[in-house]
């Protein structure tokens, strides 16, 4: 009988931790990656963001760069210091918080003419678990004599 429970416990854990959804990893702007001429407030809109998912900015090293901005920073297209910016050409931001969250390219006047992404970031999706076979095998409507999970459990 120890072992049905354990098996039971087990298989809770198992669906409680497969509920979680997994990251999504954004390339932002898909194909035509971080670049001037390009809409990213189109290219946002119908996407969810959650916390946990990565925006990828891809571009040519030197060509462009990624700043974490504020609302103000966002709308005026001021940037921050240059020791601030994201340079590799492959920026992965991982999205840890929920909110609005703002980037701009830095690079001459990239943000003036649209290089710039504004988003909301949800908190982490969860999905319902799905019942439990188990359960659904082994529900009685008597009273158990060592209620587990529920005072449904069967005799043993």
């Amino acid at each position: 009988m120890a072992f049905g429970r354990v098996f039971v416990v087990l298989l809770a854990i198992a669906a409680f931790a497969s509920t979680v959804t997994s990251a999504t990893k954004f390339i932002v702007g898909d194909d035509s990656g971080w670049t001037v001429g390009f809409d990213y407030q189109a290219w946002a809109k119908g996407k969810v963001f959650h916390v946990g998912d990565n925006l990828v900015f891809q571009y040519p090293v030197g060509a462009h760069n990624v700043f974490k901005v504020n609302g103000t920073a966002f709308q005026n297209c001021q940037k921050p210091p240059l020791s601030e910016a994201l340079t590799t050409g492959n920026d992965v931001i991982v999205l840890a918080t929920p909110g609005r969250k703002w980037y701009i390219c830095g690079v001459r006047n990239h943000c003036n003419y649209g290089q710039k992404l504004v988003i909301t970031v949800l908190p982490q999706a969860v999905e319902a678990p799905a019942p439990s076979p188990l359960y659904a095998m082994t529900y009685s409507t008597k009273k158990a004599k060592r209620p587990f999970f529920s005072t449904n459990w069967p005799d043993d």
